[in-house]
C-alpha cells in the first residue's frame, strides 16, 4: 500500500510544484485560462501559494508527518473542487480535464494516506 501511496503523491507534488511555479511566474496558458473562467490575474500568486504549499505539504506527508500530507491532500482537493467549479460556472469545458486531473490526484492521494 506504501508503495502506491508513494507513487500517486510523487506524481501529485510534482503537478502541484510545476504548476505553481507556472502560476508564479504568469505563464501564457495560465493567464489565458484564468481569464476565461473569470479569474482575476491579481490572484495568481496567492493561488500558486496555495499550490505550492499543498505540495509542500504532500511532501512532508510522504516523508513521515503523516497529518500534514492527510491536511495537505484536504486542502488540494478542495481546491481543485472549487477550480472545477470554476470551469463549469464560466461554461469553459474544452480544458476541465486539467483540473479534473489535478482533482483526481489530489483525491487518491488522501485516500491511499487515510488508507495506510
Amino acid at each position: 500500500m506504501f508503495i502506491g501511496y508513494a507513487i500517486v503523491t510523487a506524481i501529485a507534488i510534482l503537478a502541484n510544484a510545476g504548476i505553481a511555479v507556472a502560476d508564479f511566474l504568469r505563464a501564457r496558458p495560465v493567464l489565458a485560462n484564468s481569464a476565461e473562467v473569470g479569474l482575476p490575474e491579481s490572484r495568481l500568486p496567492w493561488l500558486a501559494a496555495l499550490k505550492a504549499a499543498g505540495a509542500v505539504g504532500l511532501l512532508l506527508g510522504l516523508v513521515g508527518v503523516p497529518v500534514i500530507g492527510v491536511a495537505a491532500a484536504t486542502g488540494l482537493v478542495l481546491f481543485f473542487i472549487g477550480a472545477v467549479a470554476a470551469h463549469i460556472r464560466a461554461r469553459v469545458y474544452y480544458n476541465i480535464a486539467f483540473p479534473g486531473g489535478y482533482l483526481a490526484l489530489a483525491a487518491a492521494s488522501l485516500v491511499l494516506a487515510v488508507a495506510r
